[in-house]
């Protein structure tokens, strides 16, 4: 079963848009809310390169980036593939 990272704040819409997308692909992801949990915060940028900002999105611990990364993956009919591994 692929497993599937999510690092969310509460308020953000790209975290939502997000979710929504693998919410139509029926599949079943962890959730991180960060929102105000500066460790968390920098556990998250430690997986993402440096990244700080949300979502962070991993599949199966390979980093997949942000909300807009994973909407190209779509796009490129890459995503896919990536949740069926």
């Amino acid at each position: 079963m692929t497993k599937v990272e999510i690092y969310t704040w509460e308020t953000c819409p790209f975290c939502r848009r997000a979710k929504e997308l693998l919410d139509a692909k029926d599949v079943d992801y962890k959730e991180y809310m960060i929102q105000g949990d500066d460790e968390a915060r920098d556990k998250m940028a430690a997986r993402a390169n440096g990244r700080r900002t949300v979502p962070q999105i991993f599949i199966d611990d390979q980093w997949i980036g942000g909300c807009d990364d994973m909407h190209l993956l779509e796009a490129e009919g890459k995503l896919d593939k990536l949740l069926c591994a």
